[in-house]
Parts: C-alpha cells; structure tokens; sequence
C-alpha cells in the first residue's frame, strides 16, 4: 500500500526528505522553508507531471520542493527540530526512528545523519528500493560517492536506469539564515539538466553556490564547511581582550562581529585582503602593533596549518578504523 504521507495531491508535489535532521539537516530546511515563506507567489506551479527530471522540455522549469520531512532519532530531536522550524509546521512532517518512510514519501533525499552512521541507514533492508528514482544529496564530509554506493547497493547493482542519482553537496550552518557557501561537487555521470537545476536551486535558497572538482571537496569542505567555527574562534578572542580593556561582553560581540561582517563585505566587493590591511595600517599607529603581535603569535601559519589539518580529517571521515 503507497506510503499514507502522499496525499492526493502527491503527484503534483515535490516532497524533500531530510535523513539525520540535526545542525545542518534543520539548518537547511530552515534556510530553504524560509526562502519559499517569503516568495511564495514566484515559485513554480505545481501540474500533474513528473518530478521534471524525464522531461525533454530543457526549459521548462522543474518544480521545487513544497513538503518536507524531517528524520530523527530521538523524541529530544522531534522537540528540537519542531521548535526550530514551528513556522512552518504546515509543510513540515517530522518522523521518529522510521527513515524507510521518510524515503518512501521523498522525491529528494538529503542525507545528513553523522558519516559513522551512514552505512547503517543506507544499508537497511528496504533502502535501496524506496531510493528508486529519486536524487540523493550527500552532505557528508569525507563519505565518497563510491562509498554511498557500496553501503546502499552492496551487490554491485548500481547502475540500472532507476537508480537513484547521487551528488555530494557541502553547505555550512549559515544555510539558516540563508548566507551559506555550499559546494555542489562535479558527479562522475553527468546529472539531467532538470536535476542539475533542482540541486542548484535548493542550495541557492540558502546562500551562494559553487562548483568543485572531486579532488577538491575536502579542501573546500575544511574551507566553508569548518571556517565558520574558525572565524567563531577568533571572534572570541577579540571579544575576550575587548572585555579585557573595559568594554561590556555584549558591545563588544555586537562591535566585533559587524567589523568581521565590514571586512568579509570589503573583500567580495573585490578589495584584496592585504590592501584593506595596509589601508587601517598608519605609521606607528594602533593597528600595526596589535598585527605584528599577530605576527610573533604566527597566527597566519597557525591558520593555515588548521585549514590543512581540518581537510586531512575531512577526507578520513569516511574510512572506517
């Protein structure tokens, strides 16, 4: 019996099921449910075709996801994500330890659970039919296509016709606020234009896009997907010797953050980094001081290094010990 989650409208409805719903997955869905909240009227409009991924009309646009179901584990997750994204409650289903329904009922499936767990969720027996068909976005770090394919077509099937598309995408967590840098890596076998327009317009919703070759996905997932938390930690450090020097923890949070957001802007304006520097750089001014204990701290290779570090443990995340 069809899965009771399409209802009659389902075959003109694209549904997007997120697998391991946790920072990222609620980080997603938040950016993409609140980007179709506030344009509504443009996007669309539902017919009774297919997911537009048969189609030989290459300009006609395919239709965007307008449900969405969220799997979790525990009942603590179900409580997180539906306080999280409570807005939009009305196009959001959320499903307890049942990820075999959540797929069923997907036309587009995320997977987003920890990469340990991946083989365990896609190897369950059932997965690799309820896949048939649909496209499988892969945001884990260091888990290759080829792996995915071995943990859910452990028979060496993967191939046929109805198999289920598989892309690796890298977001970071400012999908929710829709100011992500998320990499669409190249597939090995080229995706439908209808696909290639869906999985760019998903990601699209939450931020900027771009595209990078598989030699370079972790590079840039230690790149966009750990700076956020690198950038985080200098914050901080800024903060702590503001605190240091008399201003009040809030203000200066408030004060450091908008000089970092200033830079950031600055540099996509097409300022190099090294110009802005020597333009806040006065002979025996402030400035210089504070960089050249930057210097002696060898901050720049302490940086660079941690960049390094982080992609070598990106490209291992998927091997098993």
């Amino acid at each position: 019996m069809e899965d009771d989650m399409k209802n009659s409208d389902s075959e003109s409805t694209v549904t997007l099921t997120v697998l391991g719903c946790g920072v990222f997955g609620t980080a997603i869905l938040s950016g993409i449910m609140s980007y179709i909240s506030s344009h509504r009227p443009t996007l669309p409009s539902s017919d009774s075709s297919s997911l537009g991924f048969s189609t030989s009309d290459e300009d006609l646009l395919p239709r965007v996801p307008s449900q969405f179901i969220a799997c979790v584990r525990r009942l603590e997750s179900v409580e997180r994500v539906s306080s999280s994204l409570s807005a939009y409650r009305d196009s959001l289903k959320i499903l307890q330890d049942d990820n075999l329904r959540g797929v069923r009922a997907g036309d587009v499936v995320v997977l987003a659970v920890p990469p340990s767990a991946a083989e365990g969720v896609l190897s369950m027996p059932g997965m690799r039919e309820a896949m048939e068909g649909k496209l499988l976005v892969s945001i884990l770090a260091g888990v290759t296509v080829a792996q995915i394919e071995g943990m859910l077509f452990g028979d060496g099937r993967y191939g046929t016709a109805n198999d289920c598309k598989i892309v690796r995408v890298m977001p970071n967590t400012a999908c929710a606020i829709q100011q992500s840098m998320t990499l669409i890596m190249e597939p090995s076998s080229p995706l439908s234009p209808a696909m290639n327009h869906l999985v760019t317009w998903i990601f699209s919703r939450v931020g900027e896009i771009t595209h990078v070759t598989p030699a370079l996905i972790d590079a840039g997932t230690a790149l966009c997907g750990s700076s956020p938390a690198f950038f985080a930690l200098m914050l901080e450090a800024v903060v702590d010797g503001a605190v240091t020097m008399g201003i009040q923890r809030s203000e200066a949070l408030k004060m450091a953050a908008h000089a970092m957001q200033g830079t950031a802007g600055l540099v996509l304006a097409g300022e190099h980094p090294a110009i802005i520097r020597e333009k806040v750089t006065t002979p025996g001014g402030s400035t210089i001081r504070g960089c050249l204990v930057m210097e002696e701290g060898r901050l720049r290779a302490t940086l660079a290094n941690a960049l390094i570090k982080a992609t070598v443990a990106a490209s291992r995340q998927g091997q098993k010990d």
